[in-house]
């Protein structure tokens, strides 16, 4: 009986991750991004979580799901009527995957397809931050080699 639940366990995680993989192809696809990029956010991010939440203060607000769709966002996304409270962002991993991604998207239309400005989805566009994106990016580019060669492996 134990075997036969641990068993039951390990399908339930490998299809949860199958469909997690789904979720970055579609919002790749959408919002012409490389989902191994957005699935290396993801990871650098939450640890692939989807239920993951960080409080970083009063200032800085909290952190909601896969891609970690920070709190500031929620008023614009309800309104736009993509969410009705940060719940969804939990409750759903593609949504939050979608969400993320454009940001993501957002963000490379404001400064551009690099790596500096990839790290402003972490640490935003002040000048000061500027070394936070670079460490931000350096970060996301080496997971993002990691997840190139897994799939290169596994394919």
């Amino acid at each position: 009986m134990r075997l036969i639940k641990s068993l039951i366990l390990v399908a339930v995680c490998l299809c949860s991750m199958n469909a997690i993989a789904f979720c970055f192809v579609q919002a790749g696809e959408r919002y012409h991004l490389d989902p191994m990029l957005l699935e290396a956010i993801a990871m650098q991010e939450s640890s692939l979580n989807p239920r993951i939440t960080n409080d970083n203060g009063p200032r800085l607000g909290k952190d909601y799901g896969l891609m970690q769709i920070n709190s500031r966002h929620i008023p614009e996304l309800v309104r736009m009527g993509v969410i009705r409270s940060p719940q969804n962002l939990l409750n759903d991993p593609c949504l939050n995957v979608q969400i993320g991604a454009w940001i993501l998207a957002r963000h490379l239309r404001t400064c551009g397809v690099n790596w500096h400005c990839l790290g402003s989805y972490n640490a935003g566009f002040f000048d000061k931050n500027a070394g936070k994106r670079e460490h931000y990016a350096n970060l996301i580019y080496n997971l993002y080699v990691r997840v190139n060669r897994s799939q290169e492996i596994a394919g």
